[in-house]
């Protein structure tokens, strides 16, 4: 038997993914009403072992999102306000001489922790900010000769205000690199925004009134402990990839390079992409991605490509089935590529965004 018959998923193995994926989101949506999208991308983050960046304006619960996430794990969980202010050692943690000793003993910092949610990141200096790469990449934090290896699971989740730029330090490219998933946070819809202000009464009058908040209120079950994640990993591993979708993800993360031969992403696509071609139908296509390169200063890496191959499994988890599909690596692809992408000054006096150039992209790259 091969290695794919033997690693197919049953029908036990999708009901049981299923059952821990419905009863994460009954737990989130007990306190965060709609922002469907951002629960899915931070269950999808957990299950690849990624770090996640949220971005969108105050109060829109991104860092009650984070706290409830902690909380349902059980995990240990740690905030740090990121400040102009701010240095590393606050991050890491330091080395304390101990007189009566006689050695350098280790204080360690928040960061020695299951879940770290780096709130308004870019509002610290960049060393502060390049303190959390080798924590991010590495999982261990080196201070002086020593290393200290990070908790299992160890998960950053970071939030940014995208409205003030004064005061503000953006991130490098190296540090978004490292971020599995950049997530978008909108404006509740009118009925939603309602239901938050039912459920904020409702938790006032619980409280007698008093300051207590909704994250601060007891939960009423785990949903997703350790031992639940591991198990939607495994299941995600074994969803199936076809040749023709690797190609079509590889595709769509080499046309976002401005650099590379113009012709090299069409002959990644494979065997539909060579009928396009003799149609006419790839050469429109081509010519379309080309215009779009006035719009990128630099496109994104091949890890770009390894987040989407994983996150496109993972959302034809979400959808029930046991194989990737063309629809799958669309839904996946803006929250694995917007961060990755450097856009030039045409895009932004054209009025362009990340979002806007990749769904160009996704219109023009032939889909198997």
């Amino acid at each position: 038997m091969s290695v794919y018959m033997d690693n197919l998923l049953s029908a036990d193995d999708l009901i049981r993914a299923k059952d821990i994926i419905d009863k994460y989101r009954r737990a989130m949506a007990r306190r965060i009403v709609g922002q469907e999208d951002m629960l899915d991308g931070l269950l999808m983050a957990f299950i690849a072992g990624g770090h996640i960046l949220l971005e969108g304006a105050p109060g829109l619960a991104k860092t009650l999102a984070v706290k409830r996430l902690a909380a349902i794990t059980g995990l240990e969980f740690k905030r740090i306000q990121f400040t102009a202010d701010l240095l590393p050692a606050d991050l890491t943690g330091t080395l304390i001489w101990e007189p009566d000793r006689s050695v350098f003993s280790m204080r360690k910092g928040p960061v020695f922790t299951n879940i770290v949610l780096a709130d308004e990141i870019n509002r610290a200096p960049a060393k502060v900010q390049s303190a959390l790469l080798e924590a991010m990449e590495e999982y261990q934090v080196t201070i002086g000769e020593q290393t200290w290896p990070l908790p299992d699971p160890f998960f950053v989740l970071a939030t940014q205000n995208p409205i003030e730029h004064e005061g503000t330090y953006p991130l490098p490219e190296a540090q978004l690199d490292r971020f599995l998933l950049k997530l978008r946070i909108d404006y509740p819809r009118t009925e939603d925004e309602l239901s938050i202000v039912r459920l904020n009464q409702s938790d006032w009058e619980q409280n007698s009134g008093t300051a207590r908040r909704a994250q601060d209120l007891p939960v009423e079950e785990t949903a997703l402990e350790a031992d639940k994640i591991a198990e939607l990993r495994n299941v995600s591993t074994r969803i199936h990839v076809d040749e023709q979708i690797e190609r079509y993800i590889v595709s769509i993360v080499a046309a976002t390079r401005p650099a590379r031969d113009k012709a090299g992403y069409s002959a990644l696509a494979g065997g539909s992409a060579k009928k396009a071609f003799y149609s006419g139908a790839e050469t429109a296509a081509k010519t379309h991605v080309e215009g779009i390169y006035r719009y990128i200063s630099f496109g994104a890496s091949p890890r770009a490509s390894i987040a989407l191959h994983n996150c496109s499994k993972i959302r034809a988890l979400f959808a029930g089935n046991t194989f990737v599909r063309p629809e799958d690596v669309k839904e996946a692809a803006l929250p694995v590529l917007r961060h990755r992408l450097s856009l030039s000054y045409e895009a932004e006096a054209d009025g362009l965004d990340a979002d806007a150039v990749i769904s160009r992209i996704l219109a023009s790259v032939p889909v198997p």
